[in-house]
């Protein structure tokens, strides 16, 4: 596992989801701001082909850059997809944050959609086992597509 940056809301660990998740290490209120995207900005060209070498921590910045996330220290990285997930994203002022959705529990796994678009859906399968899970890591928006 590489470096994790130590962060008073996450705690990394072995998941049901996939590989490792990022858990809370206490109860975490709606609105939080729990932990920051870490990477380095690369340019969108860049992103297509470090994601085909290396997976998927490439995070969408805006339309010209995008961050990838597979550096040191980048805990966040770690957050699971989920189809009923307990976290969103904000992107402001060129940062990423993940945020608490709702009320999040000790000990509760955090996730958050990672709202992949439909092209090559079908090589991104969810293993998140949510009584709405699609199937696929895909944006709430296009799962009425796929069904």
């Amino acid at each position: 596992m590489n470096q994790v940056k130590p962060n008073e809301f996450v705690k990394i660990r072995n998941s049901k989801i996939h590989g490792s998740g990022g858990f809370a290490k206490k109860d975490i209120r709606k609105g939080t701001k729990i932990i920051e995207y870490l990477g380095k900005k690369i340019s969108n060209k860049d992103s297509e082909k470090i994601s085909r070498k290396k997976g998927v921590f490439i995070f969408e910045l805006d339309k010209k850059w995008d961050i990838d996330g597979d550096v040191p220290g980048n805990s966040a990285k770690f957050i699971n997809h989920s189809c009923e997930p307990n976290c969103n994203f904000e992107i402001r002022k060129g940062e990423i944050w993940i945020k608490a959705k709702k009320d999040i529990r000790k000990g509760e796994e955090l996730s958050y959609n990672y709202g992949f678009d439909l092209e090559n859906h079908q090589d991104h399968l969810c293993k998140c086992g949510t009584n709405s899970c699609v199937g696929f890591i895909l944006a709430k928006e296009h799962w009425k597509k796929i069904k």
